[in-house]
């Protein structure tokens, strides 16, 4: 099932044009970075518009040509991330004398970023195991000693490499990094395979977003953490006391928890049930009389009322006005008849 649905989703794929980005299947893939200030990732990260335009041509000196526009400016970059498959809007300044980001870029379709393999279990004694490979949290991107195609690329690889020692690039999604595995392939290390582990491949096991990035939920809004300490802890006319100030002096905010509890509930806010605005309820007084205690005559009204539609429903006899007779049993043993009558009356026999 899961290797129909996995041929399912790399068909859907395909079938995107070779030459159109159409909502972003293709884009100019970042291969190097020389500028350490920009938050741009190497091999993970996609340029699919700028300045607010998707980019549908693979010609490159159009791209340039609109980064040389921007000279001394700030250039907007639509990002798209292998991880997670998110989309980001980046602005990056360009500087005016060299009128260049410092990127080597490539023209590639973003399922390239989908050829990988994820490790979901490693055996113990073996290469992987060996080699440091980590289950379920470690991706093999690529290698240096080889380009890997298709979903047997990393295998053919491997039978190459069989006894020499094969570097990988592998990515830990737990930890965000990439690093450099050396494993050595070998088929007689005492189990299955040359690696000693199992692999997963296609859209099922595509990379996932970073664990230290905060997860958005359906229908959940994400705030500017600096947009939300510029928000005064207390709003003017309410008559409320503003907080106390802190010790950083007066320029800094207090964190975002502390000024929302110190805040008083706002008319544009919804306060559940509207608790903080009622009357504190008290407890209840007794009566020191006898049977003036209003919470039991509710209850006596309620169970009367009860009884009264139990009786209706069942016919039951109200007590009031002339009784019923019950019917006649229509079976049962004959009652036992009296002296007197058996002797009036004659018996028959035959």
């Amino acid at each position: 099932m899961f290797n129909a649905l996995n041929r399912f989703m790399s068909r859907l794929d395909g079938e995107q044009p070779t030459q159109r980005n159409s909502g972003g299947s293709f884009g100019f893939q970042v291969l190097r970075n020389t500028n350490l200030e920009l938050q741009i990732e190497p091999w993970f990260d996609f340029i699919i518009g700028i300045n607010g335009r998707p980019i549908d041509n693979p010609n490159s000196g159009l791209f340039a040509q609109e980064i040389r526009n921007c000279a001394g400016g700030t250039v907007s970059l639509a990002l798209w991330s292998a991880k997670g498959q998110r989309t980001r809007e980046l602005h990056v300044p360009v500087p005016a004398e060299t009128a260049s980001l410092g990127l080597s870029l490539q023209w590639t379709p973003l399922a390239a970023a989908a050829n990988i393999w994820h490790v979901l279990d490693v055996a113990p004694n073996s290469p992987a195991d060996a080699a440091g490979l980590l289950p379920y949290s470690d991706y093999i991107l690529a290698s240096p000693e080889g380009v890997l195609h298709g979903e047997s690329g990393l295998s053919e690889l491997v039978d190459d490499y069989i006894g020499r020692p094969l570097r990988l690039y592998v990515y830990n999604n737990e930890y965000n990094v990439t690093r450099e595995v050396v494993i050595q392939p070998s088929r007689e290390w005492g189990g299955e395979g040359a690696l000693g582990c199992v692999l997963g491949y296609g859209a099922l096991h595509r990379l996932p977003a970073p664990l230290n990035e905060p997860v958005s939920a359906p229908g959940e809004t994400l705030f500017d953490g600096e947009k939300v300490a510029a928000v005064p802890p207390y709003a003017e006319g309410t008559g409320a006391a503003p907080p106390p100030p802190t010790e950083a002096g007066p320029d800094t905010f207090a964190p975002a928890a502390a000024a929302a509890a110190a805040a008083p509930p706002s008319a544009d806010l919804l306060v559940p049930a509207q608790m903080v605005a009622a009357v504190p309820m008290s407890a209840p007084t007794r009566s020191k009389k006898k049977g003036h205690n209003p919470n039991k005559a509710l209850m006596d009204d309620y169970f009367k009322e009860g009884e009264q539609k139990s009786r209706e429903l069942d016919n039951a006899p109200t007590g009031k006005g002339a009784t019923v007779a019950p019917p006649p049993r229509s079976g049962g043993p004959p009652r036992a008849a009296s002296a007197a009558s058996t002797t009036e009356q004659p018996s028959l026999e035959q």
